[in-house]
């Protein structure tokens, strides 16, 4: 089982002397013979020279690093105990994918300051970017509040005015949401009987005398402030084209 003398720097992965050692079974100062054995013939490169502190004497080791220090690497395990380069390429392999896809450590993000400053940063952003988000629609939130809280009705002409699209396009939206519709061979518009339940739309009805002295009975949708309210909802706070 290989040990933890290893780093990732930089993206870089890196192999130890000590962790070799570890590897072969083999004493670490013959595993440094051997390697500067192999330098002196030019068979691999000088490895980077380290130091660990211990609680005797410091320890001076060989780490290889990069694509260079993983061939050499393996060719030192080669010479030492052939019988273990599968198991260091493996190992080469498993820490290249760590870098791929670094696992990730809750209990060691909590000791990392830089990764803590970062993630408050993010979260402190996206509250101020919330807060401004709010107070952009405090306007519009409170002008509905207020339309919901008004008496009286008025026609779905004016009501397109007040929601600030076209009145084509309120009577069409309100038909196929199902709010209003014609008889057949109508042309005067009626509101269905659950909207006038719910208290989103008023059916008015009025008697008009003709020029001949006739009477004729007029009905007329109206919209509430709650059906308003509903409306600019459906359509979106801001309003919208038609």
């Amino acid at each position: 089982m290989l040990k933890a003398n290893l780093a990732v720097q930089s993206g870089n992965v890196t192999m130890s002397s000590l962790e070799i050692a570890a590897l072969v079974s083999k004493r670490h100062d013959n595993v440094k013979r051997t390697i500067e054995t192999l330098v002196e013939k030019g068979v691999v490169t000088s490895p980077q020279i380290e130091e660990k502190a211990t609680a005797g004497r410091p320890v001076v080791y060989y780490l290889f690093k990069g694509e260079q220090g993983k061939r050499d690497s393996i060719v030192v395990v080669a010479q030492l105990s052939p019988e273990f380069t599968a198991k260091l390429v493996d190992r080469w392999q498993e820490l290249e994918k760590q870098i791929a896809s670094p696992i990730f450590d809750p209990m060691a993000a909590l000791n990392d300051a830089e990764f803590l400053r970062g993630t408050l940063l993010t979260y402190s952003e996206k509250v101020i970017a919330l807060e401004h988000k709010v107070e952009e629609m405090k306007p519009d939130v409170e002008a509905l509040d207020r339309i919901a809280k008004a008496d009286g009705s008025m026609c779905i002409t004016n009501a397109a005015k007040h929601l600030q699209v076209q009145p084509k396009f309120l009577f069409k939206m309100m038909s196929e949401g199902h709010w209003i519709y014609r008889r057949a061979g109508g042309k005067t518009w009626l509101a269905y009987q659950d909207r006038i339940q719910s208290g989103v739309l008023e059916h008015k009805v009025t008697t008009v005398e003709r020029s001949d002295g006739s009477e004729k009975v007029v009905e007329q949708v109206l919209v509430t402030a709650k059906g308003l309210t509903k409306l600019s909802k459906m359509i979106g706070i801001g309003g919208v084209a038609a």
